[in-house]
């Protein structure tokens, strides 16, 4: 039975941005009407908090999007800041943003810090060897990467940070940390060796099939725990992933080479480097947050 009481006796994630806090109350009494009027609005209830969770969660990475197409449609070609060079500082101050008004924690901006760096590590050698070109110029940049590509990356880490605390990550069957090191760093090795030697991506797959095939993901968007595969969930991350890189090259932001004559959508066949790259991503936030199996008691929460 779903007990109904003003305030959830398990802490909201919402106490942990002030700017969310405010709301937990009010949202519970929504919470209540809604199981008043029986399972099917609950239901609907629970989908709609399902999708305001997921677009909190994208916060960093929507505004990032929002960037690319409203520079695309809207910068003035003549300014005197590149488009690239304003898309790095808004970037800036977005962050600055975000933590000033506390609707990013420290840990969060520490995972997007790693992902900065791993990220614009791998554009750079990418840009020299041709795999894709940004195309127009910039001041802030290192090689042929504008900076602002950084945080392009991180905003996968700030929604991987976002999710896990506002569904309350649990898992069963979690494989080692160490082991997912080991494959999340050989994924990234992958990326920079096959233009040089074999490319291990498909026993990459088969271990990280063999690594997580028995991982399921618990989440709780309301009252009680959901469930799926981790590996199901990941890959619809993958998809979301490719669709944002859909806006990047439609805006021009970056060029395969196949897209330089006119634009064409992302191969689907790149849904496979986005899906290990979203495994290396699952992984660092995993090493800030550290996964918790799921227990008993957790099951039992209402």
């Amino acid at each position: 039975m779903l007990l109904r009481r003003p305030v959830p006796q398990i802490p909201s994630a919402a106490f942990a941005w002030p700017f969310l806090a405010r709301f937990i109350a009010r949202e519970e009494a929504l919470g209540q009407a809604a199981e008043r009027r029986g399972p099917i609005a609950a239901g609907l209830y629970e989908f709609l908090r399902f999708g305001i969770k997921e677009g909190w969660a994208c916060l960093f990475g929507g505004a990032m999007c929002a960037l690319l197409l409203g520079t695309h449609f809207f910068y003035p070609a003549d300014a005197a800041l590149a488009r690239y060079d304003f898309l790095f500082l808004a970037a800036l101050a977005i962050q600055a943003l975000l933590i000033g008004l506390k609707l990013e924690s420290l840990d969060e901006a520490k995972t997007i810090f790693i992902f900065h760096v791993v990220g614009t590590a791998m554009e750079v050698f990418k840009t020299q060897v041709g795999s894709w070109i940004y195309p127009e110029p910039s001041l802030f940049r290192l090689g042929g990467v504008p900076l602002f590509t950084g945080f392009m990356y991180a905003s996968v880490g700030s929604y991987g940070a976002r999710a896990w605390r506002l569904f309350d990550f649990r898992f069963t069957n979690h494989p080692p940390f160490a082991a997912t090191l080991l494959l999340s760093l050989g994924i990234y090795i992958n990326f920079f060796s096959h233009h040089y030697a074999a490319d291990m991506r498909y026993v990459l797959f088969l271990a990280a099939a063999a690594l997580y095939g028995r991982t399921i993901l618990h989440f709780k968007v309301w009252r009680t725990y959901r469930r799926m595969p981790l590996l199901l969930g990941l890959f619809l991350v993958t998809i979301f992933i490719w669709f944002a890189e859909n806006i990047g090259t439609f805006t021009g932001t970056w060029l395969y080479p196949s897209q330089l004559k006119g634009w064409s959508m992302v191969p689907l066949s790149k849904l496979g480097s986005w899906f290990l790259l979203t495994i290396i991503s699952f992984v660092l936030v995993s090493a800030v947050n550290r996964p918790r199996e799921m227990s008993g008691s957790d099951i039992g929460r209402t």
